[in-house]
């Protein structure tokens, strides 16, 4: 059955979507042969993890499928779907060129270093390509993380063995000069939703979690929040309060078992907040 209801229950759904111009990409991960090949090309290894991320211009949020079998048989007349293998497409990620153009160079030399297994001189008659070792060229600490202006809560993809597939035509022609971009396709074996960091996993934020109790791994109750008590509570003669219970610590709390989220601590710490 549905009930009429106003335009105020809906207005806080609505003011308080995501937007898609806040993302950050970050590359990491390369080998050390390939980060050679880059070094002696000009792309040293702030362009590769700070510089080249900044000028990514449009990027994508990674999807996924399954690919399925059909069984008939098990029910009269029922034909059943199973998954069996989940497959993931590839990316395509555009960039804004420096005047250097090692936006440019970071992906055609990438590209280079992968078919260069031959060891020849490419400038010779005769020379052919040769495919480097996977693991030489691709790369698993390749993010992208999209977030909002006000911080509050951010979504991170991790990509397990990705590697540039195609870098597309560019470009350039006389007439209004226009900022010049590179479009390149990225493929990838698997990625993680969520933060992969061993400090996150420690805190027990990985994987999208909201936190862990650090001392049982039980998930913490939704209206049970350690806070404390005044903003210069957070030291050796702080008091917590937890549920109603008061803790001289966080260890204190710790040790008792209460549940912790470091997170809401640290940021309490720095606030005048009151025990919840």
């Amino acid at each position: 059955m549905v009930f009429p209801r106003r335009i105020s229950d809906f207005k806080p759904i609505f003011t308080n979507l995501a937007q898609t111009s806040h993302y950050q990409v970050i590359f990491g991960g390369l080998s050390t042969p390939l980060r050679s090949q880059l070094l002696i090309r000009g792309i040293d290894s702030r362009f590769i993890g700070e510089t080249v991320g900044l000028l990514c211009d449009s990027a994508v949020l990674p999807g996924s499928s399954f690919a399925t079998a059909d069984i008939v048989g098990n029910y009269t007349g029922v034909a059943e779907k199973f998954a069996h293998t989940r497959t993931f497409t590839q990316i395509d990620l555009s960039f804004y060129v420096d005047n250097q153009y090692r936006t440019l160079k970071f992906f055609e030399h990438w590209m280079e270093f992968m078919s260069s297994g031959s060891n020849a001189s490419p400038v010779m008659d005769g020379y052919h390509y040769r495919m480097q070792y996977p693991s030489e060229y691709k790369t698993n600490t390749t993010k992208i993380i999209k977030f909002d202006r006000d911080y509050n809560a951010e979504l991170e993809y991790t990509f397990y063995g990705l590697f540039p597939l195609t870098l597309n035509s560019t470009s350039v022609t006389y007439g209004n000069s226009e900022i010049l971009k590179a479009t390149a396709s990225f493929s990838f074996e698997r990625y993680i939703c969520g933060r992969t960091s061993s400090l996150d996993i420690f805190k027990g934020f990985d994987l999208n979690k909201i936190g862990l109790n650090l001392n049982t791994g039980s998930k913490p109750a939704t209206d049970k929040k350690l806070v404390p008590v005044s903003a210069g509570a957070w030291g050796s003669n702080g008091v917590g309060a937890y549920d109603g219970n008061k803790y001289n610590s966080l260890a204190e709390a710790m040790n008792s078992n209460a549940v912790v989220n470091i997170s809401q601590w640290n940021s309490a710490a720095s606030s005048s907040a009151q025990p919840k």
